[in-house]
């Protein structure tokens, strides 16, 4: 079954004609990343879903408390801010834009929601994803 985002990637990738297609794959292998990470999340697991970012001490993230670097330090901030199971709830994406940049990096504006028990939560986010040894990775997250 094909999920509504990998229509709007496809959309935004495939269907303006040659010079649109040859971002792709690109748009495939980002859509993948947001599937798997939503995916881990939906089952408890934040390492899972930090799989989907640079793992290095340069990754930043911008949220509502401000710059994180590191790696490390947003997972610790993600597993501070969502406990458990239920604080976590069902991640949905929604892409809105994905933009190529150049062959190496990609950016995607979307739109994220939690449905809980415990009150859903939704917003935005602007994702910067570089080609890192052949893989696409989130460099940078600003989520609002």
């Amino acid at each position: 079954m094909i999920r509504p985002p990998f229509i709007l990637l496809w959309l935004l990738c495939c269907a303006g004609g040659p010079a649109m297609a040859q971002t792709a794959p690109a748009g495939k292998a980002i859509g993948n990343v947001l599937d798997r990470q939503s995916a881990a999340w939906n089952r408890g697991d934040i390492e899972g879903y930090m799989e989907g970012y640079w793992h290095s001490d340069s990754l930043m993230f911008i949220g509502k408390k401000g710059i994180t670097y590191g790696w490390q330090q947003t997972l610790d901030n993600y597993r501070k801010s969502y406990p458990d199971k239920e604080a976590m709830g069902k991640l949905r994406f929604d892409i809105l834009r994905l933009k190529p940049l150049s062959d190496r990096y990609c950016q995607v504006v979307g739109r994220w929601h939690l449905q809980r028990s415990i009150g859903d939560l939704e917003g935005y986010f602007t994702l910067l994803f570089e080609k890192v040894a052949g893989q696409w990775v989130i460099v940078s997250d600003h989520s609002s």
